[in-house]
């Protein structure tokens, strides 16, 4: 007689889902002009599975039948998504309104991508982890063509489900490469499986490469990476800030997951696959950036430099690394979500505008807003005393730790060119001569650049022990102390 499996760990996600289903039949019942209303139902929601979180256990429990892990590890990168959606929900209701997309349908989405990125986060077999991904992406590849009169979102949202669709096909066949010559699918017992065995078969090695590709695909690592900039230009800008923090925080926790449970005792085969993802995506990220003009185009490259400087850490292969990791993405979320509140408000009559040289003269215009950005670029760029400074120092000297020297000094090194972009935006705003001032932005988005901004500096000095605290207890969960 089958038992039901316990589902108290797996409750923040069972809540989540059936938020969901309330917010849907609420949305359509109340139909037009519910757009409000539901998204901070979705909010809360959030905000609620968050509580759930943070109160629950946070030692290891594997439940339904080995497929659902909840750990430390878990626990604070689904945190980091949680609340990077729920601020993504928040920036974008202005926004919708104005561009007269403001359907209740696009909370509800990002609500239940959300809950794939839960669920791929507390994957502990490749079944779970598939299901998981593709929850997230099917929701993700509706938003992107969100505007669907809109040629050049609706480009986007194909793009993105074609490469998406094959870099899923990359991922199960890799998955069945792995089970073909493991004998399994489920995390704990092919970390058994590699565990004092020797040189694994090359089938195994193929298979984890594949599954490396497909996941490489979410996060936009080099060499795939194509379909991000064009995604971040077509679909809307909300869509386009919802994109780079939620669904790159739980690709990366499922990444670092992967390969350090399953696959640890393989380091030294993917080590190099991580090593030549890490380099070439610091060093494409810092130099196709700079040719660019329009901002999200530069937002999307800066992107795929960042995912760089994080595989630095995951590169490293050992505890420190990780921990490096986890504190990278909690600054990273907190600079994009308040750099793209910023690009939100750049609106000029009433139309939205994404040129960097829509931004001249925005210190006379905007002081506070213009200082706030000032601030996300110096972080971006990595000049203390700003977070972002600490995200690549931490990630850096796992690197030296490990003795990956070449790695952290090419790492330095795009990190330098990568200033000239960033300041170069610093330089429109306080130095060109004002064009064509832009809109007043609401309180909503005021609100979540004076926290972010506060947050990236100084307020970071302040929170830095806590959350090295809990990242070092996440990686040491991955790790089995």
């Amino acid at each position: 007689m089958a038992t039901l499996p316990d589902l108290m760990p797996a409750l923040p996600e069972l809540f989540l889902a059936c938020a969901g289903l309330a917010l849907l039949m609420i949305g359509v019942f109340r139909g037009e002009g519910s757009l409000r209303l539901v998204s901070w139902l979705a909010v809360a929601s959030l905000v609620v599975t968050a509580v759930l979180l943070a109160t629950g256990p946070t030692e290891r429990v594997v439940t339904f039948n080995g497929l659902f892990v909840t750990d430390s590890f878990a626990v604070f990168m689904k945190l980091l998504v949680l609340t990077a959606s729920a601020l993504s929900i928040i920036v974008s209701m202005n926004y919708l309104e104005k561009e007269q997309i403001a359907r209740f349908e696009y909370p509800v989405l990002i609500v239940f991508a959300t809950l794939g990125m839960l669920g791929m986060v507390s994957a502990n077999n490749l079944i779970s982890l598939y299901v998981g991904l593709e929850l997230q992406s099917l929701s993700l590849y509706v938003i992107a063509a969100f505007r669907r009169d809109f040629a050049k979102s609706s480009e986007a949202g194909l793009k993105y489900f074609v490469l998406g669709a094959l870099s899923s096909g990359l991922l199960l066949y890799g998955a069945s490469l792995i089970y073909g010559f493991a004998g399994t699918t489920d995390f704990t017992r092919l970390a058994e499986v590699f565990r004092g065995a020797g040189t694994p078969s090359l089938g195994v090695i193929v298979g984890m490469v594949f599954v490396a590709a497909g996941l490489a695909f979410k996060i936009s690592a080099v060499p795939f990476h194509m379909w991000t900039p064009d995604v971040y230009e077509g679909a809307p800008t909300s869509v386009t800030a919802f994109f780079a923090v939620a669904p790159k925080v739980a690709a990366m926790a499922l990444f670092v997951r992967v390969l350090v449970e399953p696959f640890g005792e393989l380091l030294p085969q993917w080590q190099q696959v991580i090593w030549f993802c890490s380099v070439a995506s610091m060093i494409l990220g810092s130099l196709a950036a700079i040719q660019q003009s329009n901002i999200k185009r530069l937002m999307a490259y800066s992107s795929i430099g960042h995912i760089g400087y994080a595989l630095v850490g995951l590169a490293a292969g050992t505890e420190e690394g990780v921990r490096g990791v986890l504190v990278y993405m909690a600054i990273y979320l907190a600079m994009n979500v308040g750099t793209f509140a910023i690009i939100l408000t750049m609106r000029q009559n009433g139309r939205a505008v994404e040129s960097i040289s829509d931004l001249s003269g925005f210190s006379k215009t905007h002081p506070v807003l213009a200082f706030a950005m000032a601030v996300f670029m110096w972080s971006m760029a990595g000049v203390p005393p700003a977070a972002g400074f600490f995200g690549k120092f931490y990630v850096f000297m796992a690197a030296v730790e490990a003795k990956l020297y070449v790695l952290a000094i090419i790492g330095v090194l795009t990190s330098v060119v990568s200033c000239y972009y960033y300041l170069r935006i610093i330089k429109v705003m306080y130095f060109d001569d004002l064009s064509e001032p832009l809109e007043r932005p609401g309180r909503a988005l005021s609100l979540v650049v004076a926290g972010t901004a506060l947050f990236v500096f100084p307020v970071y000095l302040l929170a830095l022990n806590p959350i090295l605290l809990g990242a070092s207890q996440a990686a040491a969960a991955l790790f089995g102390r």
